[in-house]
């Protein structure tokens, strides 16, 4: 009798071990994701379908996700697909094309059969006429993609982060979360944080100019991102420093520089770029920016760890110039923000951070490069940060953004 209970057990073990086994090997549902294009010939090509965050963009990429979802969620995949993601637009003899990752959950080892069920369902569709986009038979039809390739193209477009703008300041202030400042940089030789940096693009940084007063060789300084200084994300060296040809060390004027890095970056949720304005781009006094950094929490203070952030109000260049204030050492290529009371302000180590701003859909936009201000903090001295729309065209002429 004991022989047979201790065989029961045995054999029960063994299926369950055996069960688990193969979940844990075959069965765990993972991410796939695989890319493809569609010809829309009801559609000319429009200049604007290029602008990143231009209404008719966005409205068509829309559009085109609809139609995609609508698809896949009546069909056997239903439970598979999870969405699509328009990664842009092209010219084309017959119309207009664009290019599309769809994002799917499912067991590994259902690769194929997905993947051609997949296909067929979308073949099914496009052939009956029953949907404005149509099959590009110029490339295969479903293409696999790794995931660290997907996110790299998922979070290719620029200014996405913090969501809910909250009164948060630096100085004995507050952290800032993960992803809410993606381009976020450090700026550090031999691992010691020096300035901040805003990724522009998947190898360019814009900064300060006066980041590189004592030690201008590239060679010296890498780049960290990630909201923690230590352990980084991710550090890349720097290939090259590219100050503005006015800048002097001696004055405050022309206070910018581009940065160019040895390798890209692989976008992901935690690292991407912000977005660029034009150089007509205009933001008002009494706007709400958010400056961040890893600069000191006063002065003469600690450095942190942990990546901060503030919220200030832009204040026009007329009231920075009075006697009181800086008294006329504001000029046009200079923003003034903070506030005369004080206390809420960027502080030594901010420099070359980004001031930033959402003027609509939470897309974020650089306006400023935390510049100079005297003291952290200090009534009636706001800090003063380099204009981003006055040096627009100096960016394109060195980076081509």
């Amino acid at each position: 009798m004991i022989a047979l209970i201790v065989a029961a057990v045995v054999l029960i073990l063994a299926i369950i071990i055996s069960l688990l086994v193969y979940f844990l090997a075959f069965g765990q549902k993972k991410l796939h994701y695989f890319q493809t294009s569609f010809q829309i010939p009801s559609i000319e090509y429009n200049p604007d379908f290029s602008v990143e965050h231009s209404k008719v963009r966005i409205d068509l990429k829309q559009k085109i996700s609809d139609e995609i979802d609508k698809i896949f969620q009546n069909s056997s995949l239903n439970h598979h697909y999870i969405e699509s993601h328009v990664v842009n637009f092209r010219s084309s003899d017959n119309g207009l094309k664009t290019d599309v990752l769809l994002k799917f959950h499912f067991i590994s080892n259902n690769a194929e059969t997905v993947k051609s069920q997949a296909v067929n369902i979308l073949h099914q569709k496009l052939k009956l006429n029953q949907s404005f986009l149509k099959i590009d038979n110029s490339l295969p039809y479903l293409k696999d993609i790794n995931e660290i390739q997907a996110e790299h193209i998922l979070n290719s477009g620029c200014g996405l982060g913090r969501e809910s703008p909250s009164m948060e300041k630096i100085a004995n202030g507050y952290i800032a979360k993960k992803a809410d400042w993606p381009w976020q940089a450090s700026l550090q030789m031999d691992g010691i944080h020096y300035c901040g940096a805003s990724l522009l693009s998947e190898e360019w940084l814009l900064t300060a100019a006066h980041c590189f007063d004592t030690y201008k060789n590239p060679k010296l300084w890498t780049a960290s991102f990630g909201t923690t200084l230590s352990p980084p994300l991710m550090r890349i060296r720097v290939q090259s420093i590219i100050l503005h040809e006015n800048y002097a060390a001696h004055k405050h004027e022309d206070d910018i520089a581009v940065v160019r890095l040895s390798t890209p970056v692989l976008f992901s949720e935690d690292v991407h770029r912000v977005c660029l304005p034009d150089a007509a781009f205009e933001v008002l006094p009494k706007s709400k920016a958010f400056v961040t950094g890893w600069g000191a929490l006063k002065v003469n203070g600690p450095f942190p760890n942990t990546l901060r952030q503030v919220e200030i109000e832009i204040i026009s260049n007329d009231i920075c110039n009075k006697v009181n204030v800086y008294g006329g050492a504001v000029s046009s290529g200079m923003i003034c923000a903070g506030f005369l009371t004080g206390k809420l302000d960027a502080c030594e180590g901010d420099s070359g951070g980004p001031l930033v701003i959402a003027p609509d859909r939470n897309i974020w936009y650089i306006i400023g490069i935390v510049s100079w201000g005297i003291d952290c903090g200090k009534e009636n001295n706001p800090g003063i940060y380099t204009k981003v729309t006055h040096y627009r065209d100096w960016i394109k002429s060195k980076t081509n953004i």
